[in-house]
């Protein structure tokens, strides 16, 4: 009988015992791969695999419906897409917002973010114009609007842009274009430069609501320029309000609906045109000139009308001229008038004169009269006349 040896405390083994071999057995151990050492350099362990952030998922938003031009209703997001990323064109109509047990508040909030977003932003570019109450209280309505490229549409619709910009109203109907709000405060700022550099009073261009400036809405409406408003204010202040007294009796007397404190805003109305304008001033300076020929208590010894003031205009008189030229004439029309009474001539008028002085028609017939009068006086007074001075004595140089 085979005995099988005792087990040997001290070596952990029982002599007889055979080795098991587990090669090709199916849980045979396996050898651990040993891992690539931290690299202080690049802060990496090379083997180590950093977990993946799942992509995030594009989650289409509709707000609206537009209905198509075929009778399709296509749903679209903020910006006007559809969920294929295409722009639809059509009617818009406007998805409701859900209720409680609705199931749409987390879209909505979402949306509503959006408009809030692009409210700022609209905000904020009104503000760098000074123009950030009008943006704030149309805020009600702007976040109404169906989409957020439709938000610039509904603040052109407020009361507050419509006041603010009224002049545009009134441009469209005219045939002109609109005016941004950058070139709306643009003329608006050139006017305000050109009336204070002029020394208009603040009344002129005094602000009120939003900025909005009153007395500009005319000149904006007819698309008056800076060039021609500076052109309107000086033919008013420099013709005729700094101008002689005489110049102002005359536009007075010629357009008696002008009065003295209307002169300026007559001109500065657009409605009445600027060569319409310097045409009466021009005919204003010619009659003053003919109303500052006075006697020795101060009266006007020469007349003048609207009709015979714009004919001298028409034959190139303007205020140089007539002073000139109504000076002569108010230096020898009295003896003229007397020398033609005395030897049985044909009266010699102030209007005979001016048709000499000024060559208007009958210049010709109005020197032969003048100098038949002269001639007479120096047969009489054996070759002296009482003409030696004025007008009336300039025959040699071939002046009136």
């Amino acid at each position: 009988m085979m005995t099988t040896a005792p087990y040997d405390p001290r070596s952990g083994n029982t002599p007889d015992a055979k080795p098991l071999n587990l090669e090709g057995k199916r849980y045979q151990a396996q050898v651990p791969k040993p891992q690539t050492p931290f690299d202080p350099m690049s802060m990496k362990t090379p083997d180590y695999q950093a977990p993946t952030t799942p992509k995030p998922t594009t989650v289409f938003l509709p707000i609206a419906t537009i209905i198509t031009q075929s009778g399709e209703e296509i749903a679209v997001d903020a910006n006007g897409r559809a969920e294929d990323g295409s722009v639809p064109v059509g009617t818009t109509k406007k998805i409701p917002t859900g209720g409680a047990g609705g199931g749409g508040g987390g879209n909505n909030s979402v949306i509503n973010g959006e408009m809030q977003d692009a409210y700022q932003l609209l905000f904020d570019e009104f503000s760098a114009l000074g123009l950030g109450a009008l943006v704030a209280d149309g805020k009600d309505l702007l976040m109404k609007a169906t989409s957020i490229a439709a938000m610039p549409d509904a603040l052109r619709s407020t009361k507050a842009y419509i006041t603010r910009f009224s002049a545009n109203d009134a441009r469209i109907k005219a045939g002109l274009t609109a005016l941004t709000p950058a070139q709306y405060l643009a003329k608006e700022d050139a006017y305000q430069k050109v009336m204070r550099d002029s020394g208009l009073p603040e009344s002129y261009y005094k602000t009120g609501l939003y900025g909005k400036q009153e007395g500009f809405d005319t000149l904006l409406s007819n698309d008056v320029s800076a060039v021609e408003l500076e052109d309107r204010i000086s033919t008013a202040q420099d013709r005729v309000l700094n101008a002689n007294p005489e110049v102002t009796a005359a536009l007075k007397q010629f357009y008696p609906d002008i009065t003295n404190g209307d002169i300026l805003a007559y001109t500065l109305n657009p409605k009445n045109a600027i060569k319409d304008i310097q045409r009466k001033v021009t005919a204003a300076e010619i009659g003053g000139a003919a109303l500052s020929q006075t006697d020795a208590m101060g009266k006007s010894i020469l007349t003048t009308s609207e009709a015979r003031a714009r004919e001298l205009a028409g034959y190139g008189v303007d205020k140089a001229a007539a002073t000139a030229g109504y000076s002569a004439i108010g230096a020898g029309l009295q003896r003229g008038s007397e020398l033609a009474a005395i030897y049985g001539q044909s009266p010699y008028t102030q209007a005979t004169a001016e048709s000499e002085i000024f060559k208007l028609s009958g210049q010709q017939e109005a020197r032969k009269q003048r100098q038949k009068v002269t001639g007479l006086e120096k047969a009489t007074f054996g070759g002296q006349t009482g003409l030696t001075s004025g007008a009336l004595a300039r025959d040699r140089a071939g002046g009136y």
